[in-house]
C-alpha cells in the first residue's frame, strides 16, 4: 500500500497517478485525488500490492499557503475529486505536473511530504 504522510506545517491536497494498463478512457496510467491531509496526518491512497503492480507512481501536492510537490509529468485535474485515466479531462480541469516516486521492490511505501 502506498501511505503519505503530511509532515508539512501546513494542509496539503494530494493527487496521485498509478500504472493502469488499457485504461477504459485510453492510456496506460490512472490519476487519483484529491486526499485532504492536515499537518502530521497520513492516509492511504493506493490500498494495493504495490510491486506487483509498477514500481513506479506520480504525486502531486500543493498545500494551503501554495507551496507545492510538483514535477515534469504534467496532467489535467479537476478541481473536485477524481478517479481518471492519465488524459481524461474536463472543462474545469488544470493542467499540474506530476513527480516520479521509486519505490523500487518495496509493496508499502510511506512518502513524507517535508519542507
Amino acid at each position: 500500500m502506498l501511505t503519505i504522510c503530511n509532515k508539512y506545517t501546513h494542509g496539503v491536497w494530494v493527487a496521485i497517478m498509478y500504472y493502469r494498463p488499457n485504461c477504459p478512457d485510453g492510456g496506460n496510467w490512472a490519476k487519483k485525488g484529491w486526499w485532504r491531509l492536515n499537518p502530521g496526518e497520513c492516509k492511504v491512497v493506493y490500498g494495493g500490492s504495490l510491486r506487483s503492480l509498477n514500481r513506479y507512481y506520480c504525486y502531486y501536492a500543493e498545500a494551503d499557503n501554495g507551496a507545492n510537490w510538483s514535477g515534469p509529468y504534467v496532467r489535467p485535474v479537476p478541481p473536485q475529486a477524481f478517479d481518471w485515466c492519465e488524459w481524461t479531462s474536463s472543462s474545469q480541469a488544470t493542467n499540474v505536473g506530476f513527480r516520479l516516486l521509486d519505490i523500487n521492490s518495496y509493496d508499502n511505501f510511506t512518502l513524507n511530504l517535508t519542507a
